[in-house]
């Protein structure tokens, strides 16, 4: 059974000093750039990300400016020290996509391809090729339970 991936206590704000060590970014594309580099393997929700930046703020280490219809932090000069300070280390989203063993990787790839795939159909398929890409997913389901079955 796949374990799932390990985010240590910590990491979303290590994660978010080292992004804001290289730019300035808001809340909603802070959680894309961790998404991506993680690999598909961590996606910090808003939950966890806003709070932790709220709290970068209360510590003096970022600013958040309004403007353009949403709020963009930028690190002060201690917040540079700090960021400065954690890249000696490993980055956080190297560290969780590492928990995830490799053709895993693989296999969320293939799946994210397949959604994008599965979109295109939703948008421009006439009804014959709506049918049997039911068809087609209808099997594909029924062979991953069969593989599952195996053991």
């Amino acid at each position: 059974m796949e374990t799932p991936p390990r985010v240590r206590r910590g990491d979303v704000r290590a994660a978010l000093l080292l992004l804001l060590g290289e730019e300035a970014r808001n809340g909603y594309r802070m959680i894309q750039d961790i998404e991506t580099r993680s690999r598909c393997v961590w996606r910090p929700s808003p939950g966890s990300v806003y709070p932790a930046l709220q709290q970068l703020e209360d510590e003096g280490l970022v600013v958040g400016e309004d403007g353009g219809g949403s709020r963009c932090y930028r690190l002060t000069e201690r917040g540079r020290e700090e960021a400065a300070r954690l890249r000696d280390a490993p980055a956080p989203w190297d560290e969780v996509a590492g928990t995830v063993p490799e053709d895993r990787h693989e296999l969320r790839l293939l799946w994210g391809q397949l959604g994008e795939a599965f979109v295109h159909l939703t948008r421009t398929a006439n009804d014959h090729q709506v049918a049997e890409a039911k068809k087609l997913l209808r099997r594909t389901r029924q062979s991953v339970f069969r593989i599952l079955a195996e053991d």
